[in-house]
């Protein structure tokens, strides 16, 4: 799965907004569209099968075990499902629901770990429902939508800033991080799954064979020159930051991984790339302006996004879906940062 889908739809909130009817569950299914359902198909197989024929019971549950009424589902849904819900005392929440509960348990240790440093509220959680409660952005409006691509990349920074400015609760000795978090070597783990599959087939595969090893030697190298691993958001993107009124900006759906800071930056530099001009060029200012004001090393981070676009390629070719050339350009446009700017990656 590559980077993370846009929540405008998803999360984005009106105070004028009337919540929906309250479904009925014997019909719950005609509120979850086909695409959803193809989707989690795609990536869960039968389990999620098992987990849509179950979806009306689960929700029963989910009802019970947190008292609040369910109403209808976000559009644009991805893999997890987004329902909008209201609690006893009238409030609005968001309620999370996945096939895949240990990445739901990974987003909670997170977002408790980001308590007072930007992440969204939880209301309440269970991890064996693999369900979250989550207090309901609003107004909800992403970072998106900030067409002054200077603007939203300051914004950007200061979110960052706000979210690993502090030590408190963010890290920990690296056995209590690896208990609960995938590592960044965890997160690239299909690099060696393609290398493998090349191997097993007796040729270099369809990715150009310089791009998937020096991928592979930057990540080595970053790997063990990070002198901290702390705790990253992961998909730290442009829809992943909403507005709200009540604690300006604040960041939704972590991965939860322990890794390099630096790479904490790599999914806002590869959405909405051409925004304000050619994606060098795009990449080139953003890159200015982050390794200004948060003072990181620019190598390391185009040594990351090297990586991962070779990480981007291998994802699509592994889904089966999308170019993988896509990814590969990722990677040039890296390349072609530390190139221009002297740098050695």
């Amino acid at each position: 799965m590559g980077a993370g889908c846009s929540t405008v739809q998803r999360w984005a909130g009106s105070l004028q907004d009337r919540p929906a009817n309250p479904m009925n569950r014997g019909n719950v299914m005609q509120f979850v569209s086909d695409k959803f359902k193809t989707h989690v198909h795609q990536l869960y197989g039968e389990r999620a099968d098992v987990w849509l024929q179950e979806l009306p019971a689960l929700l029963d549950r989910c009802e019970g075990r947190f008292g609040i009424r369910l109403q209808g589902p976000f559009p644009d849904l991805s893999w997890n499902l987004l329902l909008k819900a209201e609690r006893p005392d009238g409030k609005r929440a968001v309620v999370k629901i996945a096939v895949e509960k240990e990445e739901l348990s990974c987003e909670l240790y997170a977002l408790k770990a980001f308590v007072g440093r930007g992440g969204v509220h939880v209301i309440d959680a269970d991890r064996d429902l693999g369900a979250l409660v989550l207090e309901h952005v609003v107004p909800g409006t992403p970072l998106s939508t900030i067409t002054d691509d200077d603007v939203a990349t300051r914004i950007f920074c200061n979110v960052f800033q706000t979210l690993h400015g502090s030590k408190q609760n963010l890290h920990g000795t690296e056995q209590t991080l690896r208990s609960r978090f995938p590592s960044v070597r965890d997160h690239f783990a299909v690099l060696d799954r393609y290398s493998e599959q090349c191997k097993k087939n007796g040729n270099s595969g369809p990715l150009p064979a310089h791009w998937v090893h020096r991928a592979k030697a930057c990540l080595e190298d970053l790997i063990s020159s990070t002198r901290e691993h702390v705790l990253l958001h992961g998909d730290l993107h442009h829809g992943n930051i909403l507005q709200s009124s009540d604690h300006g900006w604040v960041v939704i759906d972590p991965k939860g991984i322990i890794g390099d800071l630096h790479f904490d930056v790599i999914q806002y530099l590869l959405n909405h790339v051409d925004r304000g001009g050619d994606t060098q060029t795009v990449l080139n200012r953003r890159m200015d302006i982050i390794c200004e004001c948060l003072g990181l090393d620019s190598g390391r981070i185009a040594m990351w996004g090297i990586a991962r676009g070779v990480l981007e390629a291998c994802w699509i070719l592994e889904d089966g879906r999308g170019d993988w050339h896509k990814g590969i350009q990722i990677t040039e446009r890296f390349a072609t940062y530390l190139a221009e700017n002297g740098k050695i990656g």
